[in-house]
């Protein structure tokens, strides 16, 4: 069912919105069925099991690394990875700096905020992310590229607030962008928007979309 899933679920993605199969904790067999289907984006949120799956699986692949992100993983994807979507820090920042350049490649990341009501969610402040786009060390970094942010909304079944959190999140791009990103044509993605909610988030501004379970079903969590 997963190309008749994928089908369906780019059928209703706008033009300018680019969907990541969310391809954590499934087996490369599914990966390469939705690779068969056209989809070239995939995300995962485990450091050495994207490096696992990128070195077994078609190289044109795109990966992306979504979820949490410590900085001791860095050097298992930065090989690989095309997109890091978890940036909440410039230590976090500097590290992938540093790892992309050993592997002479330059690694698009986006900056994560925290939009949501749930403290277990991760992500900066609009100051903080203002901060480290001042800093010197940033200005110093040569093998990362900001092209955007990324945020989660909460857990929960009033919509209201969803979109609430979606809109705040659409409105601290536009601050970025007009404050520090305006003749950058590559400052373009909003990444917002998984399984339940990505209709609401494509309405609120989302550029990218992080699909999952409604691609490849349910998901089991091994013990980690």
């Amino acid at each position: 069912m997963i190309k008749e899933q994928l089908t369906k679920i780019k059928s209703e993605l706008p033009s300018n919105v680019i969907l990541v199969a969310v391809s954590k904790t499934k087996p490369k067999e599914d990966i390469q069925e939705a690779y068969n289907a056209g989809q070239r984006i995939f995300g995962e949120n485990r450091a050495q099991e994207l490096a696992e799956k990128a070195a077994a699986l078609p190289e044109d692949i795109q990966w992306h690394a979504i979820g949490n992100l410590q900085r001791k993983k860095v050097k298992y994807i930065a090989p690989y990875a095309t997109m890091i979507h978890s940036v909440e820090s410039l230590k976090l920042l500097l590290e992938i700096n540093k790892e992309a350049k050993k592997h002479d490649r330059t690694i698009d990341c986006l900056l994560q905020f925290h939009i949501a009501t749930e403290s277990s969610k991760h992500g900066m402040n609009l100051e903080d992310a203002k901060e480290l786009i001042s800093s010197s060390e940033y200005s110093e970094c040569h093998n990362v590229r900001i092209v955007g942010t990324m945020g989660m909304a909460t857990f929960t079944d009033n919509l209201e607030q969803v979109r609430t959190e979606f809109k705040a999140l659409k409105k601290i791009h536009t601050q970025l962008k007009e404050s520090f990103f305006a003749d950058n044509d590559h400052f373009t993605t909003i990444s917002m928007g998984m399984s339940g909610d990505y209709k609401i988030a494509i309405e609120e501004g989302s550029t990218m979309v992080r699909i999952g379970s409604s691609i490849f079903g349910s998901r089991s969590y091994p013990n980690a």
